[in-house]
């Protein structure tokens, strides 16, 4: 028990510093070799940030531990919108532009219902696990499409017009300026992108042996530890981008980390498992898991809209989120001690 707990704190907080590292050398390496920096900010980054979940639930597929699969993808995003938005929110207000709620948002829900119906069936076979991924390839490809259209027309830093703030390419700008200020040598980039890419690999493994050693230990599922400590521990670095994000007063990065995250969660963390090794999917995730995750979803057109303020989630909207995501987390610890 003991040995389970140090090695998932120890996972955890190497799976996290590696992230870092991989997202760093790698961002480093493109720029090097001259990737656009439209395309940095929305695979270099936007994968990094997002490989803690993507290698954990991949790890947790091929040892036959679906409940991890499923709860770290899944626990992700309830972490993301509840705990993530809602702390960031309380650090300062975040403002929601038009074109988020007219375009991304309602992406991510389409997305989440999408999920719903091929897992209605209580079964993740690799066909629905393909339509996940080719899904997110659409996504990417129009996205992609999208902002070199943008970049044409000479919508983005035209003299006398403002710059959609939202847009991947002004993410992809907002990052180039980072790397920027960074210099780090191309050798040492390329070697904390293969020392990161290890290193993620071995934390990921001790966070889900300790995962399941520590559930088995106290009685509990494997999708309540899923959904809980690692999906929380996986969203760390989501944590640290967006509350950073939000006290430099960058909405629309602190917002669309979180689309992002959860869009790159839905559908390729889940494809990526489901290709691995098709699985069962259980009632509870079915009946409270994915609705509490759409709702969360839904919730973010309401603030996004507001009654009083719009176009902001206020810190007492921000307070309400985060009250949510510990009374979901209450709930299913309550549950999982009266099963037990």
């Amino acid at each position: 028990m003991v040995l389970a707990l140090f090695a998932m704190v120890c996972g955890l907080a190497l799976l996290v510093w590696s992230a870092d590292r991989f997202v760093e050398g790698s961002a480093v390496a493109a720029r090097h070799f001259g990737m656009p920096p439209l395309l940095i900010g929305m695979v270099v980054v936007g994968f990094g940030t997002s490989a803690p979940e993507m290698v954990v639930s991949a790890l947790a597929s091929l040892q036959g531990v679906p409940g991890i699969a499923l709860g770290n993808a899944y626990g992700s995003n309830i972490t993301n919108i509840a705990c993530i938005v809602g702390i960031s929110a309380m650090i300062s207000p975040i403002a929601v532009h038009s074109q988020v709620l007219r375009k991304e948002l309602p992406i991510l829900a389409g997305v989440t219902l999408l999920t719903v119906l091929l897992l209605w069936d209580g079964r993740l076979s690799r066909l629905d696990a393909g339509l996940l991924l080719l899904v997110f390839a659409g996504l990417m490809a129009w996205t992609i499409r999208q902002g070199l259209r943008q970049r044409r027309n000479g919508l983005l830093g035209a003299p006398g017009e403002a710059e959609l703030p939202d847009s991947p390419d002004a993410l992809g700008e907002e990052v180039a300026l980072e790397l920027a200020t960074k210099s780090m040598p191309i050798n040492k980039a390329l070697f904390w992108v293969g020392v990161g890419l290890v290193l993620l690999i071995i934390s990921s493994r001790l966070l889900v042996w300790g995962a399941v050693e520590i559930a088995h230990s106290f009685g509990v599922s494997d999708l309540l530890i899923g959904l809980t400590i690692v999906a929380l521990g996986t969203s760390l670095p989501e944590l640290a981008s967006s509350v950073a994000a939000a006290r430099k007063g960058e909405d629309d990065i602190a917002l669309g980390n979180i689309i992002g995250s959860n869009l790159f969660n839905t559908l390729v963390v889940v494809g990526i498992a489901g290709m691995i090794h098709p699985m069962d999917v259980t009632r509870d995730v079915l009946l409270r898991d994915m609705p509490v995750m759409g709702l969360l979803t839904l919730s973010l057109f309401v603030l996004g809209y507001g009654l009083r303020r719009p176009g902001a989630i206020t810190r007492p909207e921000g307070a309400v989120l985060t009250a949510c995501y510990l009374g979901y987390t209450a709930w299913l610890v309550v549950t999982a001690l009266g099963g037990a």
